[in-house]
């Protein structure tokens, strides 16, 4: 088929355009045309308080990337919508993580649909954000109306959708991120992050955001139990709000947690992320609410256990005392959980039950669903 993919891509970063261009190599092995139509403005600078939205890193081999697509100008998604129309796509998939998109991403599709050809499939995020403002539910509804068929990669979306629309809509979890490089050792990795590899180290990783826990984590690290234990925390990933990151190096001061938690707060680029995971025993998830999260399939694909909190779909893929735990998002359920972790033997056959759990999630199964859902079986 030939197929368009509208959203995020190389040159910018992030988990949304490392999505696409998996998704687009997994469709050119299975013999399809596609072109990711990308933005050449994605966020206005209030959505986007990080320091940069683009990456310096190489552009990936073997994909047409147009950097086409400004999400604040309606002309300009007039044009998009006009172009995607005269190709002539079989289908358009288009992540759908933000309402602030819904006016482009809908008009854009409205207009490459009047070819009476191509038909759409949206691969929900969030349906409703995790940060509300105003305006979200009215450009949702309009996003909506442009798309025959949705996959969401988490069953509580899956809901959310349904209190939308009766189109056909169906779940499938996340698929592995197996883009990044093989791991390494833990000594090699800690030698990179000039950390001791003698020691017991967990990860938090990705974008810091309020809704992402990270302060119940460091709460968590202040346990006297955690203390005693000598358990360490790596913290690698950008923040996207200043008041986050002011309390989170509140609550280090206070508890006194300097020599224990190790911030890397900048963008980790994707040529670095295997050192992070590798150095780590364990990769901490203490979100306060969720869907789905990327991070639980880069952990996977390093074949890292996981303690994770029980919001959204993250316990979903991280089953309980098989993989990792599941915690309460309150600081000692987290230090529980964590402390249970290092227990000696703590999970029977934990490398064999990563590798039984980590089949489940391939792109061949994911894509499957994904064309069964917009095309009927």
């Amino acid at each position: 088929m030939k197929i368009g993919i509208l959203g995020s891509a190389h040159p910018l970063r992030g988990g949304l355009a490392a999505f696409n261009e998996r998704l687009a190599y997994q469709l050119q092995e299975q013999g399809h045309e596609v072109v990711i139509y990308s933005f050449s403005l994605q966020y206005p600078s209030f959505l986007f308080p990080g320091k940069t939205q683009f990456t310096d890193e190489p552009s990936p081999a073997g994909l047409t990337i147009r950097t086409f697509v400004n999400s604040v100008n309606p002309l300009n998604w007039l044009k998009v919508g006009t172009t995607m129309n005269k190709e002539k796509y079989d289908l358009i998939i288009v992540k759908y993580w933000l309402p602030f998109m819904g006016p482009a991403f809908g008009t854009i599709l409205r207009q490459a649909k009047k070819n009476k050809h191509t038909r759409v499939l949206c691969i929900v995020d969030n349906i409703i954000p995790h940060e509300k403002r105003p305006g979200d539910a009215q450009f949702t509804k309009y996003f909506i109306k442009a798309v025959d068929a949705f996959v969401t990669m988490s069953k509580d979306v899956l809901k959310d959708v349904k209190t939308f629309t009766d189109k056909p809509s169906c779940f499938t979890p996340h698929p592995i991120y197996d883009s990044y490089n093989e791991a390494v050792s833990k000594q090699e990795a800690c030698t990179k992050l000039q950390l001791d590899a003698s020691k017991k180290y967990m990860l938090f990783f990705g974008f810091i955001r309020e809704y992402k826990g990270l302060d119940l984590l460091l709460e968590a690290m202040a346990d006297e139990r955690i203390r005693k234990a000598g358990i360490e925390l790596i913290a690698a990933g950008e923040y996207y709000n200043k008041d986050v990151e002011a309390n989170n190096n509140r609550i280090i001061e206070k508890h006194q947690l300097q020599k224990v938690v190790h911030l890397k707060t900048d963008f980790i680029p994707n040529s670095e992320v295997r050192y992070y995971f590798s150095a780590a025993d364990v990769v901490v998830q203490p979100y306060k609410h969720a869907t789905q999260s990327g991070i639980t399939q880069i952990a996977f694909h390093f074949e890292k256990p996981m303690v994770v909190t029980n919001v959204g779909g993250l316990a979903e893929v991280v089953p309980d005392g098989k993989v990792g735990f599941v915690a309460e998002p309150n600081p000692k359920s987290i230090a529980d959980a964590i402390l249970k972790f290092y227990q000696p033997n703590s999970i029977t056959d934990l490398h064999q039950n990563i590798l039984n759990e980590k089949k489940k999630y391939t792109w061949d199964t994911f894509t499957k669903v994904m064309m069964e859902a917009v095309f009927g079986k």
